[in-house]
């Protein structure tokens, strides 16, 4: 299954940026989180339910190169909540990712994330 959010997700230098804002009694960070995380919920709401491991792929069109890597990569803990807070996996622990890859590409006209899921054939082992 795939999936595609229009856009950019903020850089980790943006969501450590908010954090440090944070310290007083408005929450800067909160409010990013929700609101990401909830785009990114709607944008999964009528995906099927995953119930066994998946392997998530991830790849980034940013308008250019100037973004690390590592910055943009963040925006996955929004990815990840917005898939669990829809219902399209229980949880985004170890037991229900078995992997997250990760591409980077290059679209002026048309930044955007596209997000393929791909669950796994195994069972899960209920016990762990």
């Amino acid at each position: 299954m795939k999936f595609e959010i229009d856009g950019r997700l903020p850089s980790l230098n943006e969501i450590i940026e908010a954090a440090k804002q944070g310290r007083g009694r408005y929450q800067p960070y909160n409010d990013m989180k929700n609101e990401y995380t909830s785009l990114v919920a709607w944008t999964v709401a009528k995906l099927p339910t995953y119930e066994k491991q998946v392997d998530i792929m991830i790849t980034w069109y940013e308008p250019n190169r100037k973004r690390d890597p590592d910055n943009i990569m963040a925006g996955q803990k929004f990815i990840l909540d917005g898939l669990v807070e829809a219902g399209t996996i229980p949880n985004d622990s170890q037991k229900y990712i078995n992997s997250i890859t990760h591409k980077f590409e290059v679209d002026k006209e048309n930044p955007r994330i596209e997000v393929k899921i791909h669950e796994k054939e195994i069972q899960l082992n209920p016990k762990t």
